[in-house]
């Protein structure tokens, strides 16, 4: 968008919020703030009402939101159509990542387009499940690729690849050379869990429901912020914990983890997440059916 103070005007008019546009939008909120300032001096009016800790949209703030959705999808149309006279691929997308598939799936995929497509510059941001799926709603990201369920149904998602779960114990624990192992043994150990929002999670908890186990099952655990950051306090000996399969090969191959498979098996799916509007832009078109083929490819070598 060219325009950067209606940008942030519709993150702050769909959230009501500054504080929560500032995150989605990766500013301060004094930016934000001054942005909006600045879009109100244009106008001559006020397009927030701000009482009482509350945020709400002036009559002059409704009609600018109206306008804004109409000037954001018809920019997005007249990009699409000037791509489409001249052939080429070029422009830029931003895109969001939760943190599992940014360290482990990523880079290869965006490596090989990069080397094909090099008038693309690409941006990426890293978020869990919950951060990126924002992102997309409030149009901040062009594509999310999140490993955990999404619950709007205004958004386009595409499964990409399935990616199995493991129980994952330091090389020398006692569980090490268990055939498989059921969950409800795992908590008799301490365990060591991503943080609240995070796609990795809410598959875990979901699956310690269908176990039986309640909401609280994991309350004790120690929360970490990243696939690394739990590998290494697996191998400190602070606990175990369940991770993707795809995260924990190097550590395998070096002998420092063991991966144990769950009984029942717990798999999820990556999946692409999108704005409706956004589809039909070509670079995008392009960079999904490059990532549809890469994941098709992946998972026939998992299954060879």
């Amino acid at each position: 968008m060219s325009d950067r103070r209606l940008q942030v005007f519709h993150a702050v008019a769909r959230l009501l919020s500054f504080t929560k546009a500032a995150e989605v939008l990766h500013m301060t909120q004094p930016a934000v703030t001054f942005q909006i300032r600045q879009l109100e001096e244009q106008f001559d009016t006020r397009l927030f009402d701000r009482a009482h800790n509350r945020v709400s949209l002036t009559e002059a703030g409704h009609v600018t939101f109206e306008y804004a959705e109409i000037i954001f999808e018809r920019y997005s149309e007249m990009e699409n159509a000037v791509r489409e006279i001249t052939g080429n691929i070029s422009g830029s997308l931003t895109l969001g990542a939760s943190t599992t598939i940014s360290e482990y799936m990523l880079p290869a995929l965006l490596g090989d387009f990069n080397q094909k497509n090099p008038e693309v510059l690409l941006k990426l941001r890293v978020s869990n499940t919950e951060g990126i799926v924002s992102m997309v709603e409030n149009n901040v990201i062009d594509l999310g690729i999140v490993e955990g369920p999404v619950t709007n149904k205004n958004l386009l998602v595409e499964v990409c690849r399935k990616d199995d779960l493991v129980a994952v114990v330091p090389a020398d624990h006692e569980l090490a050379n268990k055939k498989s192992l059921n969950v409800k043994e795992m908590l008799n150990f301490p365990f060591i869990c991503r943080e609240e929002g995070s796609g990795t999670r809410e598959v875990i908890v979901e699956y310690l429901k269908s176990q039986g186990l309640g909401k609280h099952a994991l309350k004790a655990c120690l929360e970490l912020g990243s696939p690394e950051a739990v590998k290494g306090a697996i191998e400190a000996g602070m606990g175990i914990s369940i991770l993707s399969s795809v995260s924990v090969s190097k550590e395998i191959k070096l002998g420092m983890l063991k991966t144990i498979p769950l009984d029942p098996p717990l798999s999820r799916e990556f999946s692409f997440v999108r704005q409706r509007q956004k589809f039909r832009v070509r670079t995008m078109e392009e960079l999904l059916e490059f990532a549809r083929s890469y994941c098709k490819i992946s998972n026939t070598n998992k299954e060879t």
